[in-house]
């Protein structure tokens, strides 16, 4: 049986795993900070992630509900706030929907996900269902993609400014708002990984769930690339960053690649 990581490790080795699947390397988004999308193709990302972003509550109430500790549930109650909000016309919900404005959007329609690719409400609702199924250590780990989200909501930003200047800044909200919350959302949920995986077995299964998570993201992204951008294009076809398939660990810094036990979407 092998010992557990220290801290540190385990924070390294779940960067590593997250960091070379983390999906801003999928052509939509490079696409995107390129300024290579149509207004439509623009559109239809909103539309799809909007579907995305309607779940993120749901499956933080799960991970509340996991949860026998009041001071985690405190400090996790947060996130459900942060995206339905303390009030109507609040929250990264609303926000979203005037992103959708702001691109030539009709609010209620994308609030209604009728438009949602059936592709990306699988993707979506095996995120929701990862949550359910797994342990609450389990599903706070999948939440790390979160250490990444910073750097690609910055770089969204300028991008977005640079190349589709007809869209106002005041629909960027969403997008400047995560720069902070994620790097905070992330640092709690990384302490408390790092307090309660301890032993290497639970330190695996944190980035099992990790790795299933960015395979959900980019399968997301993979639907409406093949629907919208390229028409034909396999899903699947890009590797994740080129490094490791899917369903594999590249393991700890110096170790062998090896299995991760996340075997892709339910």
């Amino acid at each position: 049986m092998k010992p557990a990581l220290e801290g540190p490790e385990l924070i390294e080795w779940l960067r590593r795993e997250g960091r070379a699947r983390y999906h801003d390397q999928h052509p939509y988004h490079l696409r995107m900070h390129a300024g290579e999308l149509t207004q439509q193709q623009l559109q239809q990302w909103v539309v799809n992630r909007y579907y995305y972003q309607t779940r993120i509550p749901i499956k933080d109430a799960l991970i509340l509900s996991k949860s026998e500790d009041p001071a985690f549930r405190r400090m996790w109650l947060h996130r459900i706030q942060d995206h339905d909000g303390t009030a109507p016309g609040e929250g990264g919900l609303e926000l979203w929907l005037r992103l959708a404005e702001g691109v030539g959007l009709d609010r209620e329609e994308v609030r209604s996900c009728r438009r949602v690719l059936s592709g990306v409400r699988f993707a979506c609702d095996a995120y929701v269902t990862l949550v359910r199924e797994r342990s609450l250590l389990e599903a706070v780990a999948s939440s790390l993609t979160e250490f990444f989200a910073p750097d690609l909501m910055s770089d969204r930003i300028a991008a977005w400014e640079r190349h589709y200047p007809w869209i106002d800044a005041a629909a960027l909200g969403y997008f400047r708002g995560r720069v902070s919350a994620a790097r905070r959302d992330s640092l709690e949920a990384i302490e408390f990984v790092v307090s309660q995986a301890t032993s290497f077995e639970l330190q695996q299964r944190c980035v099992d769930a990790l790795v299933q998570k960015t395979e959900i993201l980019w399968h997301l992204l993979d639907t409406t690339y093949a629907a919208y951008v390229e028409p034909g294009w396999r899903i699947g076809a890009t590797p994740i960053h080129g490094i490791a398939p899917p369903g594999t660990s590249l393991g700890p810094a110096g170790a062998n690649t090896s299995p991760a036990g996340a075997g892709g979407l339910p």
